[in-house]
């Protein structure tokens, strides 16, 4: 056989030629840059080849190469198939270029780079020439091709469409661009975390790994089980550290939870030991479980609010001074502190005198006797009397019906001026209230003091409380001008016991009582005395403020619900005889 012509077997032309066997993809094609035959232009068959003519003279004759004739002076169907493919990709690339085009030109780009194109058939030859170079005219020169040198290259720019592969290097087709709801769609989780894929080389290994191939953007090739691994036991360090957190959080939220809705801390049992706490007026039964538990009654504030809001009596804690225990449980503490008995506070009875109260204070506060009494003389000014006390020059003691009767907190160490201060604030509360300054011109009196020195005397001569208001009507009755009986004179032995500071019943004759050279001896003084006698109640004060109406000047107490009244000395001297005859019958 030729060079370049055909065989005498079966088989027609060179097994590189196109037309050989299987004239479409099913046989091996030559690629784009590279012409057939070894880069030479391809022969025709002319009549000069006289040997080969007359052994072949049907098949060739005086005609032309039937290659020539299949495409004589028409276009390259390659090239048509390329320019029609080339339209293709220009309308295609026009309507997804807002969407696809950044996308499109990496994915370009990266295959452009890692692949070439290697030309020649399957032989087991390829050509590194790649597209976009000058190469041999397949046809001759008669026909510009890809790789011909007077036309540009359709493949060599990013944008360019692929050239055809064969069929053995083919790739897929890339998906088209997603519609308007699909790219809105979620999309599957494809971080290397989830997954299980390492997206960096940690182990050393190398991308272009002969290995591993790229086809379709499918990583196909050895699996990368290590970093897998490695992926995994991360996952398992961040959820132990997830499940740390949330157990942290979980116990901190049982301790908040605890404090504000669980139970609170109590002690058990009734306690042991003394403890001392004063609990201030209108305190709240949380500010009193804070008292008891810094004082170490009871272990949590919670806990005896909890026992006094589960008892009817819950809100009747009084204020004051008690003597409890140590450690005790919240319902142990709440049921002692109901008891009177706990209670430590000093209780001021009414009709006491100030001398009383000094003596009182000085045993409380376990301090020398007479200290109160010093403590009171010195800062009598500091205490805050009302302007309208003292304020007369006789007055024995200015404090005097300003100590007021009630139950004050008097524990050990405090001061004897602070217990006493006390004491005034309180008087000051009440008599406010009685507006005792507004009423005492509407009553005849010329300052409030002589309300509360009226007051005073009901407190002292009025031995029981239902007889308060008599007794008031007694005292204005004798303090009128036209007093008959007793001339403006109240005559009352109570004054007198304050002089001397005594409680006697029978102070004998009058004419010697006259005689007592005193500014408090209403034996002998027309009107009131100085200032109040003693310390009046609320009771002796509302009787001073509202007397009954009665004629009365006398009155004499028989026994305990019964007191005589008069309005004649006469009168007042048969209800005498009738007190000396029940004083016999108690005697025997």
């Amino acid at each position: 056989m030729t060079e370049n012509g055909r065989s005498p077997g079966s088989e027609p032309w060179h097994p590189e030629d196109p037309l050989y066997g299987d004239q479409g993809w099913g046989g091996q094609q030559a690629e784009a840059g590279q012409t057939p035959y070894g880069g030479q232009p391809q022969q025709q068959y002319p009549q000069q080849h006289g040997t080969q003519q007359q052994q072949y003279p049907q098949q060739y004759g005086t005609q032309q190469d039937p290659y020539q004739q299949q495409y004589g002076n028409q276009q390259d169907p390659y090239q048509q198939q390329y320019d029609e493919q080339q339209r293709q990709y220009d309308e295609q690339q026009r309507q997804y270029e807002e969407q696809q085009r950044r996308q499109y030109e990496q994915q370009q780009q990266q295959q452009y780079n890692q692949q070439q194109y290697n030309g020649g058939w399957d032989t087991g030859q390829y050509s590194a020439m790649p597209y976009g170079t000058a190469g041999a005219d397949t046809y001759g020169g008669q026909q510009p091709g890809y790789g011909s040198p007077q036309e540009a290259d359709y493949y060599a720019t990013p944008e360019a469409y692929p050239p055809p592969q064969p069929p053995g290097r083919r790739q897929a087709e890339p998906e088209p661009a997603p519609t308007e709801w699909e790219a809105e769609a979620p999309q599957e989780e494809t971080h290397p975390f989830f997954t299980g894929e390492d997206g960096g080389d940690d182990d050393g290994e190398d991308d272009n790994d002969p290995g591993e191939s790229r086809r379709g953007g499918e990583l196909r090739g050895k699996t990368k089980t290590k970093k897998k691994n490695r992926n995994g036991c991360a996952c398992l360090v961040v959820s132990l550290v997830l499940a740390g957190g949330l157990g942290g959080v979980g116990y901190f939220g049982y301790q908040f939870w605890q404090g504000q809705f669980g139970a609170p801390e109590d002690y058990s049992g009734a306690g042991s030991g003394t403890a001392q706490v004063e609990i201030p007026k209108g305190a709240g039964l949380g500010e009193i479980g804070n008292i008891l538990k810094e004082a170490g009654v009871v272990k949590s504030a919670g806990a005896f609010v909890s026992a006094a809001n589960g008892n009817p009596k819950g809100k009747t804690i009084q204020d004051g001074v008690y003597l409890l225990k140590k450690e005790m449980s919240g319902v142990s503490a709440f049921e002692m502190m109901l008891n009177p008995i706990s209670r430590d506070n000093l209780i001021i009875p009414e009709g006491k005198r100030n001398i009383w109260v000094y003596e009182q204070i000085d045993k409380r506060l376990k301090i020398k006797a007479g200290t109160t009494k010093k403590a009171a003389e010195a800062n009598a000014k500091k205490l805050g009397l009302p302007a309208w006390a003292d304020d007369n020059k006789d007055i024995k003691d200015p404090l005097e019906g300003f100590l007021f009767p009630a139950s004050y907190p008097v524990a050990k160490g405090m001061k004897p001026e602070a217990v006493l201060q006390k004491m005034v604030a309180r008087a000051n509360q009440e008599f406010t209230k009685k507006d005792i300054q507004g009423q005492a011109a509407k009553l005849g009196l010329k300052s409030p003091l002589q309300v509360l020195t009226v007051a005073s005397l009901v407190q002292a001569e009025g031995k029981y409380q239902h007889d308060f208001d008599k007794v008031s009507r007694v005292v204005y009755n004798r303090l009128k001008p036209n007093n008959a009986e007793t001339v403006g004179r109240l005559e009352f032995d109570s004054t007198i016991n304050y002089i001397k500071g005594d409680s006697k019943l029978d102070l004998g004759a009058v004419d010697e009582l006259r005689k007592i050279n005193d500014p408090y001896n209403t034996y002998d003084i027309k009107g009131l005395p100085p200032g109040p006698i003693a310390n009046p109640g609320l009771a002796a004060v509302n009787s001073a403020l509202h007397p009954a109406a009665g004629p009365w000047y006398y009155f004499v107490s028989i026994t305990e619900d019964r007191t005589l009244f008069a309005v004649t000395n006469a009168e007042h001297e048969r209800n005498r005889k009738k007190y000396e005859e029940e004083q016999e019958k108690q005697d025997q």
